[in-house]
């Protein structure tokens, strides 16, 4: 998800609660606070020589101590009102792909991806996913390439499709 993509989220679900999901259904706790944006930049070379460049942004979610057996989780609002200041003291790129920075003493510490969100009457529960590493360069350093599905093969270079 792009950091516009979550900011038109948020702007379009106002009061309800904000809930992230980080383990298929195992919820950030509502003592959760965001406590950082990251406006990251990578420069990156892969082991294939190739390099690469590209922008992140990173909010970080901690749970505090001190708010232990909170029921009440914060408002999508809240949030909003949060990342808008943050944006106004240091702009962050609204087309850089966003990630959550969280973890807890059941979790380890990682940045999760934004993999979908569902919306109720009352709450919006933002679904995070652990990203795998990959092999950037694949073809050379000549690791074969797995096909995922039919379609995949199909489409493949001597899939026939073409």
């Amino acid at each position: 998800m792009k950091t516009k993509e979550l900011f038109s989220l948020l702007r379009d679900n106002g009061n309800k609660e904000l809930v992230f999901d980080y383990n298929n259904g195992v919820l950030v706790s509502a003592n959760y606070h965001l406590t950082e944006v990251k406006n990251i930049m990578i420069d990156s070379v892969d082991c294939g020589g190739g390099t690469d460049f590209w922008k992140e942004t990173i909010v970080q979610l901690w749970e505090s101590p001190a708010e232990i057996g909170k029921t009440q989780y914060m408002t999508v609002s809240k949030a909003f009102q949060i990342l808008n200041r943050v944006n106004g003291i240091k702009p962050m790129e609204m087309e850089a792909e966003l990630k959550i920075e969280y973890g807890n003493k059941d979790f380890h510490t990682a940045q999760l991806f934004i993999d979908g969100y569902d919306t109720s009457e009352d709450r919006l529960v933002i679904k995070l996913a652990v990203e795998k590493t990959d092999c950037k360069a694949k073809e050379e350093c000549g690791i074969p390439v797995e096909i995922t599905s039919e379609e995949d093969a199909c489409c493949s270079p001597g899939g026939g499709c073409c």
